[in-house]
C-alpha cells in the first residue's frame, strides 16, 4: 500500500497554466490547479515516478529479502515503523533495518531484526524535482498540455485522451520496470 500526499501546486503552476490555457483573469484559478494536478498525476503514471517531491509512506511485508519502494525517484528514507499483529505500531531500532538508494534513485529495504513487526510502514520522501520550477521544461509542458487537453475536453463523451505528442514529451523521463 502506497500513500503519498497531494501535489502541492506552486502559484507558478497555475501562473503558467492560466498563461497555457489563455485565461486572464484569476476566477478559474480552482478549476485550473485541480486540472493541473490531475495532469501531474496521469503523467506520473505515465512515467512510472512521481514529478513533484512529496512524503510517502508505505506498508510493506517484513522480510530479510530486498524490497524495492514503489515511489520513485528516493531522495530520502526517514523512518521505519514496525506494524505488529496485536499492539501498538512502534519505531525499528536503526540496527534492525536496511536502507539503500540505488543509483537509479530507486529505495530498497530489508528487515532482518523485526521484533515482533509482520508488517512495516517507511516514511520517505520522493520526486524528480523540489517544486514546479525545477521541472524539466519538456516536463512541464506535457503537464500543461495534459491539463489543456482536460479543460477543452471536460464534457466531451468521445474524447480519446490526450495527443501522442505529450508521450513524446514525457518518453525521456519514462521509467520502467521489469518484474
Amino acid at each position: 500500500m502506497l500513500t503519498t500526499q497531494a501535489v502541492a501546486l506552486t502559484v507558478d503552476a497555475v501562473d503558467a497554466a492560466r498563461t497555457y490555457l489563455r485565461v486572464e483573469n484569476d476566477e478559474e484559478d480552482t478549476a485550473i490547479a485541480a486540472l493541473v494536478a490531475a495532469a501531474v498525476v496521469y503523467a506520473e503514471g505515465y512515467l512510472g515516478q512521481l514529478l513533484i517531491e512529496r512524503d510517502v509512506t508505505e506498508r510493506l511485508p517484513v522480510t530479510t529479502a530486498w524490497q524495492r519502494l514503489a515511489g520513485t525517484p528516493v531522495r530520502i528514507i526517514s523512518s521505519v515503523t514496525g506494524i505488529p499483529a496485536e499492539g501498538s505500531a512502534f519505531t525499528l531500532a536503526p540496527g534492525s533495518y536496511q536502507v539503500d538508494i540505488n543509483r537509479h534513485q530507486d529505495g530498497w529495504i530489508r528487515i532482518p531484526y523485526p521484533g515482533s513487526a509482520g508488517r512495516v510502514d517507511i516514511d520517505y520522501r520522493a520526486g524528480l524535482a523540489p517544486g514546479w520550477p525545477d521541472l524539466p521544461e519538456p516536463v512541464s509542458i506535457a503537464v500543461l498540455r495534459i491539463a489543456a487537453h482536460l479543460h477543452a475536453h471536460r464534457d466531451a463523451p468521445d474524447d480519446q485522451g490526450p495527443p501522442p505528442a505529450i508521450r513524446s514529451l514525457l518518453r525521456p523521463w519514462r521509467r520502467m520496470r521489469l518484474a
